[in-house]
């Protein structure tokens, strides 16, 4: 395999468990009267080929207060992890319905940055994906980064939520902002290949980035990044029985962004719709689960610069990104940003089964595993100029295919590992179903998908 994780599952396990310490003692041994605050803290170790070893710390903090448990008064989640070629993670999350009386509020500062971001062009199909110029072994052989691009990112996001009727609190406004500041840019081909031996190191030579900047179908004020600040609100509703793991309700949000050009150097104003309906329903009280969730993200105005159009707007930012459509918060076992349009729509679907509970230490531990199927696909293009696309190296209909796109497919299983039900191990693995997609992909994170 040319991208190989060396993640120590079982070792993470022991350590998040004997990490997970209650700092305000409670009032009785049950695991159901916890007060105060717990933590879970998790070691990240993974390795990449092209981006090095990947070191560094997570923790997940919560404060139950009087007896609030399961629900909680505050979050906080830090991380800060490195990968031994540049690329990173700095991120702060805090998440709260008590600091602001009546209002949850929940805030994101991060610094991201990715040596080797994933680039395959935008529509879906209608982008051509050769896996055989990423293969080694293959006589038509490129590079392994040759779908790849930089970014280094920094990001601010607030929201606030909201009851709209006194009598109900399932029904609730949303208001929001956020902050991007992402700068863009080739592969670092000289840093990738420091301290390689000659036979492993990466070809010099332009990578699809580099083709689709030349070209022009990248614009000049898009190329390098730009500074972006979008407004958001909308309305939620929300009738889950529990946040962590629903078993029974809904969860349905709509969103309005709008980017004004005078709060960011992007040349022009525009505006997105996001909606995503989420259901959860019992099939066995407590254990065994259906859940589904079906979204859709559209421009409504305006021109979009390439490097915002993965984003998916939140109403709160649970992840390190929200990126869409491809990869582990989306589309499963296919590759990361493979479906990059105007217009998306997104469906995932799940049957959640939690087969072990118990109390151990005091800390209250459960086993569960998950079936599902992920689709998506493009349903407005993005239009891009290709007419200056000429080059005889680089024949045309080897990069793009207009009128290909439909349904990107995907499915797989999973295992979870809850602690005090709010801190959650997860690991997805997911096949593509098309070979267009690439072929499969494991992922390891926090909390369920939704």
């Amino acid at each position: 395999m040319r991208r190989v994780f060396l993640i120590f599952f079982s070792a993470l396990l022991l350590i998040s468990f004997y990490c997970s310490t209650e700092v305000l003692s409670a009032k009785s041994d049950s695991v159901k009267t916890k007060e105060g605050w717990t933590f879970g803290a998790l070691p990240v170790v993974a390795y990449d080929t092209d981006v090095g070893l990947q070191y560094g710390l997570l923790v997940d903090l919560y404060d139950y207060g009087d007896s609030l448990y399961p629900s909680y008064k505050h979050k906080l989640y830090l991380e800060w992890s490195r990968t031994t070629k540049g690329s990173g993670i700095s991120r702060f999350y805090y998440d709260s319905e008590y600091l602001i009386p009546k209002v949850r509020f929940t805030a994101d500062i991060s610094y991201l940055t990715e040596q080797a971001l994933n680039f395959y062009g935008f529509n879906g199909y209608e982008a051509v994906y050769n896996s055989s110029w990423e293969d080694e072994d293959s006589p038509e052989y490129k590079s392994r980064v040759y779908y790849r691009q930089e970014r280094k990112m920094f990001r601010i996001m607030a929201s606030l939520q909201g009851n709209i009727l006194k009598t109900n609190d399932r029904l609730k406004w949303i208001a929001g902002f956020a902050y991007f500041n992402n700068k863009m840019g080739s592969v670092d081909i000289d840093r990738l290949n420091k301290g390689k031996d000659d036979a492993d190191k990466l070809p010099d030579i332009p990578g699809l980035f580099d083709l689709y900047d030349s070209s022009g179908v990248l614009t000049r004020a898009e190329v390098y990044g730009n500074q972006i600040t979008y407004l958001k609100g909308g309305l939620v509703y929300d009738s889950r029985d529990f946040e962590a793991f629903p078993t029974k309700g809904i969860w349905s949000e709509i969103v309005f962004s709008y980017a004004p050009e005078f709060l960011g150097d992007w040349v022009s104003s525009y505006s997105k719709l996001t909606f995503i309906h989420r259901q959860y329903f019992s099939i066995a009280p407590k254990n065994l689960v259906f859940a589904y969730r079906l979204a859709y993200q559209g421009t409504l105005s305006g021109e979009v610069p390439y490097h915002m159009q993965p984003h998916i707007v939140p109403i709160e930012m649970r992840t390190a990104t929200s990126q869409g459509l491809g990869g582990k918060s989306t589309l499963r076992g296919i590759l990361r940003n493979r479906v990059v349009g105007d217009g998306v729509v997104l469906g995932n679907f799940e049957v959640r089964w939690i087969f072990f509970r118990t109390t151990v230490f005091k800390q209250s531990l459960y086993l569960g595993t998950n079936l599902f199927f992920d689709a998506g696909m493009v349903v407005k293009e993005m239009k891009r100029d290709i007419s200056g696309w000429n080059n005889s190296l680089y024949p045309i209909d080897e990069y793009f295919d207009p009128g290909a796109e439909e349904l990107h497919m995907s499915a797989g299983l999973g295992l979870k590992v809850g602690l005090n039900e709010n801190f959650v191990i997860s690991v997805d693995y997911g096949q593509a179903i098309d070979s267009r997609d690439g072929d499969s992909g494991i992922y390891i994170k926090l909390y369920w998908l939704f």
